[in-house]
């Protein structure tokens, strides 16, 4: 994991490749397109790339009534925007209708880091998850990424949620690797605990479940990489052999990740310990990103941490 990549740029670069393969594909950006990388797709197809300006609920207005005329509509924008300011428009004019949109949402989490909480979005995987007619996927890295995005514009029909980070991810996946929106990967095998992580909080599960083994604690990692619909049958499984949970998410612990998993563990594997590492019931202050997951309690440590009490509360 040495290669560092941006998945805003992998999934910019995708665009580009999708929009010659779909000429029906337009792509909407709210003045953001340098931060996204969506300008690339502009340089490429300037007559199917719309700038709505800092207008986010016109553009997705907008972007409904484009994919009602027949047009296959990716809304390009900040996640926080997106979940938050748009709200109201993706519920009632893009997941009511069932409209066939892509929504690609950059800057989640904690990554915006030095733009502060109102660019942190510790919100938006409840948010939109809540939300019926709605898919939540966020990439791992930047080789899932690209075959999530290919994946939700080719093989899905219907509203897609696909939430990327500022900060480049240590590249984890081999080029190839077979990617499908709803079912997880199993990254590691282990037998002590099992880590459920998403997004950018995949990586650091990893570290940490490598330095564990080292104190000869096997864990498994699990990469739930779309949150809706969750995987239940992995979640299960890995409770029924390991018979401890721990979920990681760069998100509140509410509504998210954390949330999805208990409800599944809650209805089919009670009893099974369960843990959540995620943001507390807290707006984040500014800081660089890695210092700000250090803060709270999701850096390496605090999920070793959890891990091992959790072990102890299964003996």
């Amino acid at each position: 994991m040495t290669n560092l990549l941006h998945t805003r740029d992998a999934a910019a670069q995708e665009m580009v490749e999708l929009g010659k393969r779909h000429p029906e594909l337009v792509l909407l950006e709210a003045d953001l397109g340098k931060s996204t990388k969506s300008y690339l797709f502009a340089r490429e197809f300037p007559e199917r790339y719309f700038q709505m300006g800092i207008a986010e609920q016109n553009q997705f207005g907008v972007a409904a009534g484009m994919a009602m005329s027949g047009k296959l509509p990716v809304v390009v924008g900040y996640s926080v925007f997106a979940s938050m300011k748009a709200c109201e428009q993706i519920r009632t004019f893009m997941a009511y209708p069932d409209l066939n949109i892509k929504i690609i949402a950059s800057h989640g989490g904690l990554t915006p880091g030095n733009d502060g909480p109102t660019h942190q979005a510790i919100e938006d995987l409840g948010i939109i998850r809540t939300i019926p007619n709605t898919i939540v996927v966020a990439p791992a890295d930047a080789i899932a990424t690209r075959s999530l995005v290919r994946a939700a514009v080719e093989k899905i029909q219907g509203l897609v949620y696909i939430r990327l980070t500022r900060d480049p991810l240590p590249v984890i996946y081999k080029k190839g690797t077979k990617f499908t929106i709803g079912k997880a990967i199993e990254f590691r095998f282990g037998s002590d605990a099992t880590i459920i992580a998403i997004g950018d909080m995949v990586n650091i599960a990893i570290k940490a479940a490598e330095e564990l083994e080292v104190d000869n604690i096997s864990v498994r990692i699990i990469d739930m990489h779309t949150l809706k619909p969750l995987d239940k049958e992995i979640v299960i499984r890995a409770a029924q052999e390991t018979h401890a949970l721990i979920s990681v998410e760069d998100h509140s612990i509410y509504g998210g990740l954390g949330s999805a998993v208990a409800e599944v563990i809650a209805e089919e594997c009670p009893g099974t310990s369960f843990k959540r590492v995620g943001i507390h019931d807290t707006f984040a202050e500014s800081g660089e990103y890695h210092l700000l997951l250090e803060k709270y309690g999701l850096g390496v440590n605090n999920i070793k941490i959890a891990v091992k009490d959790i072990i102890k509360s299964k003996i």
